[in-house]
């Protein structure tokens, strides 16, 4: 294959809003031994992209820098081809189709991308288009939640309409749980489409007032807390959150639940992203797990992108498509 002079990239060199993002032209990246690079064809924006940029929560700094982001390209979806191997790879060949995430080092918001060959990366499923695999960063998240299901089990998600609830119905659903679905009036049909048994509307009912309850309730957008769903929980049932809810009650009480033994309230931490996206690719080639998308931006946009996640009304998938 033709070997790459230069390639495009949004670059962030400092904490701010979608407008400190800089559209330009760097050197590839050239892969290492035991590594692949990828030509990324799809990537997303999503509310991890969005937080990093942001520097937000303050603590999180430890991990992405303190005073500027030590990660100056995001991005942790792609979906692309295989353009260049490093010594030591016979998993994959170039010209091979993939999808996965780059949970670490991020730099999906590129032309290409290097990643260990025995990283979260996968073979695309069948025919599926680049546009349509880039679905990992909102199902691993989910997942780190809904493993904790077990065939049988009461589940309620708050939420499912964005891309962690929307994989979270699916996955909870492959475990054999019954799942109750919140969501606003525009997206009964899409939880229902997805599997969800039964499907609230959280704008007509208060879902937290139902009198039943639940072997876990996971809020997949971080707007309730678990002194709000406290009613829904069953003895012994797990709240768990993908934000810090308010005035950080859920880190606060997961901390405090974790000391005493107890593992009631949790904000996910997920793990073996390697081994989930290959697990993902199996259910999407099964039929048991499909991505949703919203909107779809040249990669020239990304900084609309950034400025639509950020009004926390998408539905699904937020995509990129590179030139």
């Amino acid at each position: 294959m033709r070997q790459a002079l230069s390639m495009k990239a949004a670059t962030v060199h400092r904490y701010g809003p979608p407008e400190t993002i800089s559209l330009g032209e760097l050197p590839p990246p050239q892969p290492g031994v035991g590594e692949i690079r990828v030509r990324v064809h799809a990537t997303t924006v999503n509310r991890t992209d969005t937080a990093t940029l942001r520097g937000h929560p303050f603590f999180a700094r430890a991990m992405t820098g303190l005073l500027r982001p030590k990660m100056q390209i995001l991005g942790m979806d792609f979906a692309g081809v295989v353009d260049d191997a490093g010594d030591g790879v016979s998993a994959f060949q170039p010209g091979d189709r993939v999808f996965g995430i780059s949970p670490d080092l991020f730099g999906a918001h590129a032309e290409y991308i290097c990643l260990p060959a025995d990283g979260a990366v996968a073979k695309i499923p069948g025919a599926l288009r680049f546009d349509q695999a880039v679905i990992g960063e909102g199902a691993w998240y989910a997942n780190s939640t809904t493993k904790r299901l077990r065939q049988g089990q009461r589940c309620l998600i708050y939420g499912a309409s964005g891309a962690i609830g929307t994989a979270a119905v699916q996955l909870a659903k492959t475990r054999g749980t019954e799942v109750t679905a919140v969501v606003g009036q525009r997206h009964m049909e899409l939880a229902k489409a997805l599997g969800a048994d039964r499907v609230l509307n959280y704008e007509t009912q208060d879902f937290t007032a139902i009198g039943e309850t639940f072997d876990l309730v996971f809020d997949a957008v971080g707007k309730t807390s678990w002194f709000a769903c406290r009613p829904l929980l069953k003895k012994g049932g797990i709240f768990a959150a993908t934000d810090l809810g308010p005035f950080s009650s859920n880190l606060i009480l997961g901390a405090w639940f974790g000391l005493t033994g107890s593992q009631r309230v949790g904000v996910p931490f997920p793990e073996d992203a390697p081994g989930f996206i290959q697990q993902l690719a199996e259910l999407v080639a099964a039929g048991q797990f499909r991505g949703v998308f919203d909107r779809s931006y040249p990669f020239s946009d990304i900084k609309e992108a950034f400025r639509y996640v950020e009004t926390g009304q998408k539905t699904g998938i937020v995509v990129i498509t590179m030139p």
